[in-house]
C-alpha cells in the first residue's frame, strides 16, 4: 500500500458522511493502479441510504445490502464522438457500511477501499473471483 501523509484516523465512533467521504478518498488513492486510471474522474458522494428507486432498479429488497453504487458508462461504452456526459459517481450509503463496520469488526479504511474496488470493478465487468482478489490486494 502506499504510504500517505498523514495517517488514516482509526474510527471508534461513527464517522459522518464528511468524514467518510475522506476516507474514501484516501480509499480511492490505495486502489490498485489498474482499477484507479479508469475512475481518475469519478465523484464520490456519501448517502445515508439508497432510496426506492435504486433498490427496486437493482432488484435488492434490503437497504441494508446496498453499501455502494457506480453510476456512470463503462470506458468500453464511450467514444471520442460523445457529447458531454454527466461524470461517474461513486456512492457510498453510510448507514448500510456502518452497520458492516459494526457486524464483522472490519477496519473502516479497508472496508470502504473494498466497497469502493467492488463496485469499480463490477462497473467494468470483473468476475465475483476477480474482485475478491482484488479486494485482498493491497497494491
Amino acid at each position: 500500500m502506499r504510504s500517505e501523509p498523514h495517517p488514516i484516523r482509526n474510527f471508534t465512533t461513527p464517522p459522518t458522511a464528511v468524514e467518510l467521504a475522506a476516507l474514501a478518498e484516501k480509499a480511492l488513492r490505495a486502489i490498485p493502479a489498474h482499477l484507479a486510471q479508469h475512475v481518475q474522474n469519478a465523484a464520490i458522494m456519501v448517502e445515508e441510504m439508497p432510496d426506492d428507486a435504486t433498490l427496486a432498479e437493482l432488484e435488492i429488497e434490503s437497504p441494508w445490502d446496498l453499501t455502494g453504487l457506480y453510476r456512470g458508462i463503462p470506458l468500453i461504452g464511450r467514444s471520442i464522438q460523445d457529447i458531454a456526459r454527466p461524470p461517474d459517481i461513486i456512492v457510498l450509503y453510510r448507514q448500510p457500511i456502518l452497520l458492516e463496520w459494526i457486524e464483522t469488526e472490519e477496519n473502516l479504511f479497508r472496508l470502504v477501499r473494498n466497497v469502493l474496488i467492488h463496485e469499480i470493478a463490477h462497473h467494468f465487468g470483473f468476475s465475483d473471483e476477480e474482485i475478491d482478489r482484488l479486494e485482498r490486494d493491497p497494491g
